[in-house]
């Protein structure tokens, strides 16, 4: 089936609908004014009635229940084969009785007619249901939105350099294109040539352009900045970025929820209670009581339209659509449902460090100063320009650390000590403890065993062979791994870590971000037992790593998290991709899960709630009171309710902005890192 099937189904169905609805209503109009009942009520039966005015009123009637009714009649014959009955049954049983007895009346038998209340609850239903395809097709607008980012065609870079424009689906991996300033990328691929800053947000969710070069990952439908990119082609077709995002959002809204089998339960004994509730209300005002025929059917008809379960079968599809797409756009793709909607019972989330907490990559922690005669800028300085020469991570992540690199001569790598080379005429050194201590130079300042006690990287800067500083190094925390970790707090969940790592560096890390526990050492086989030995506790447990070494721990978990995808989304084993590598979306995660669920209940509760209180009015028990309900307010409160929830499920909201205390701590830990 084309992706685009499901929602133009639904676009055919609103149309249908709209126009059913306006036709019937400008019907209804001539219906109401040669009513009986309403010209005796305001006193025109003179002005308005005429000889035979019945049968033209029976005319009109007619097409509005056969063509305004439609619908209806043919769901009941659905529902009724599936031996699924529903709505539509009592719509269609609701009217059909109306217009039976109506037209009867018509052709003789003594009784009122119910003409006009048979053509405003069509009507009424035909706007709810108007209304109903209207939100299904705005929850579901997130699938056109991704659909409509990819361009129509690529700039293909030809083997003779000549550029040729293609269709996408054309292109092959491997293949060349250029993407000029502006435009959208059409592949998902790997820079070969440019920079630029492309905007991802429609993809990701994040909300700055991203910064790319040479050897950077691009994704089709993100849009290109001011640079030129030449781009070799990865991904194509279903096995792009976009296609598996398209394909697991559609998957989630199609999927069941525990919460709709609950909802389904509900609608099937709303059906038998209506239908039953007709039949006694019949029995009762005509045998028990002895009312008349006329008012003894009115009675049946208004049970059975008040009846209809049209909010409660609206009252979790629509909170599903709407949570998905918005999910979606938050950059959190839902792959198991009834996975996600355990989040909201979640006890405890278990992080895998590196990558997930951590960026997986060394940046530079402190900076001590070891000599009266330098300051850290400079100090920094010289390293910087050292080890800009040098491929190794360390050296890196200290070229990185500082913006003023200075001009090298005779640079030279100090094989698994360190590197050198003359900055400003002197001779500067960037080595190892093992160097100073092959070289019996005293390193043993008070400053530096602690950074080495939390498991840190720490090497030494010597200028003219004398002690000028050190510099530490460690795996950079996120920036918004504390932020998560507090607001997870506010949620009464506990955080833990797993990692490889030593217990000098894991409790460093824990330190500061304020985890509740950690677990070190522990190899990637042995994830799994650590996430059975906390839910042996009893606690709901989620575990959040990379989705590739943490695979067996993911499925372990009640909750498995993918974070930082990318490119590869399907990642079998969890049942939320997390687009983005930010610890925070797992915080969204868990409040979305609530805010989702707290929806379907509120919606339960009303379409269920409003059926407890209206049926007995529906039956008349309040009649001799003087209150009754007739057919046609009791579609007008039935289509209420179905609006309310309608309204109440688009009213659903990610928040996810961070309390006080968590944004304090954000700062706290970019100063501990670059």
């Amino acid at each position: 089936m084309n992706k685009h099937d499901h929602h133009d189904h639904h676009a055919h169905m609103a149309e249908d609908f709209r126009k059913r609805f306006w036709i019937s209503l400008a019907l209804t109009v001539p219906i109401v004014l040669l009513s009986p009942m309403l010209q005796q009520l305001v006193g025109l039966q003179e002005a308005i009635g005429f000889p035979g005015d019945i049968y033209v009123l029976f005319g009109f009637s007619s097409a509005v229940f056969w063509y305004g009714g439609w619908p209806f009649l043919t769901g009941f014959i659905e529902e009724i084969q599936s031996r699924r009955p529903g709505m539509m049954t009592l719509v269609s049983v609701a009217i059909a009785t109306a217009y039976l007895y109506s037209s009867a009346v018509v052709f003789g038998l003594t009784g009122e007619m119910f003409f006009w209340e048979l053509a405003t609850l069509v009507d009424i239903m035909l706007l709810g249901h108007w209304i109903e395809m209207k939100s299904v097709m705005g929850a579901s607008k997130a699938l056109e939105e991704l659909a409509k980012l990819m361009p129509s065609d690529a700039h293909k870079l030809m083997p003779d350099g000549s550029v040729k424009d293609v269709p996408l689906d054309e292109l092959a991996v491997g293949d060349k294109v250029l993407i000029k300033p502006g435009e959208k990328v059409p592949a998902d691929g790997v820079i070969v040539s440019g920079e630029s800053a492309v905007d991802e947000a429609m993809l990701t969710g994040e909300s700055t352009p991203v910064a790319k070069k040479a050897g950077g990952k691009v994704i089709g439908g993100a849009i290109n900045g001011e640079g030129s990119l030449t781009v070799e082609v990865k991904g194509t077709g279903k096995d792009s970025f976009l296609s598996q995002v398209i394909d697991l959002v559609k998957q989630a809204q199609e999927s069941k929820s525990r919460t709709q089998d609950l909802a389904n339960t509900a609608a099937l004994w709303l059906t038998i209670i209506a239908l039953g509730g007709g039949v006694i209300t019949f029995f009762i005002w005509q045998v028990l009581v002895g009312q008349d025929f006329a008012f003894a059917i009115e009675r049946t008809v208004t049970v059975m339209v008040i009846a209809c379960p049209h909010a409660l079968g609206l009252a979790v599809p629509l909170v599903v659509a709407v949570s998905t797409a918005l999910a979606a756009k938050n950059g959190l793709l839902i792959r198991n449902r009834v996975a996600f909607e355990g989040a909201r019972k979640l006890q405890a989330i278990i992080f895998d460090k590196t990558g997930t907490l951590t960026e997986g990559r060394f940046g530079v922690t402190e900076t001590l100063v070891l000599s009266d005669d330098f300051d850290e800028e400079r100090l920094r300085s010289y390293a910087a320009s050292v080890d800009a020469h040098s491929a190794h991570p360390i050296a890196k992540a200290i070229a990185a650390a500082s913006e003023n690199i200075l001009p090298v001569e005779g640079f030279n790598s100090i094989t698994g000590k360190g590197a050198e080379g003359r900055v400003e005429g002197k001779d500067v050194k960037v080595v190892s403890p093992g160097y100073l201590r092959d070289q019996n130079l005293d390193h043993s300042d008070p400053r530096v065993e602690p950074l080495q006690a939390q498991g840190k990287t720490v090497v030494f800067v010597l200028v003219e062979g004398k002690l000028k500083g050190a510099i530490a190094l460690a795996d950079i925390i996120r920036p918004e791994a504390k932020q998560a970790i507090a607001a997870l707090k506010a949620l009464n969940i506990h955080s833990m870590m797993l990692t490889g790592d030593n217990n000098a560096t894991a409790k460093w890390v824990s330190d500061q971000i304020g985890l509740d526990e950690y677990f070190a050492e522990v190899l990637p086989q042995d994830k799994a037992a650590k996430v059975k030995e906390i839910q042996a506790r009893g606690e709901r447990v989620a575990m959040t790593g990379d989705g590739v070494n943490d695979a067996p721990a993911l499925a372990q978990a009640d909750v498995g998290i993918a974070i930082g995808a990318g490119s590869d989304v399907a990642v079998e084993t969890a049942d939320v991709i997390l687009v983005r590598s930010n610890p925070l979306d797992v915080v969204a995660i868990v409040q979305l899960s609530r805010a989702t669920y707290r929806k379907m209940i509120q919606n339960l509760v009303w379409a269920t709630g409003y059926n407890v209180v209206a049926l007995p009015l529906a039956a008349g028990v309040l009649s001799a009171w003087g209150v009754l309900l007739t057919p046609a307010v009791g579609a007008v409160l039935m289509a209420g309710s179905t609006v309310v929830v309608a309204i109440n499920a688009r009213m659903l909201r990610l928040k996810t902005e961070p309390k006080p205390e968590a944004k304090a701590a954000t700062s706290e830990v970019s100063a501990a890192t670059p």
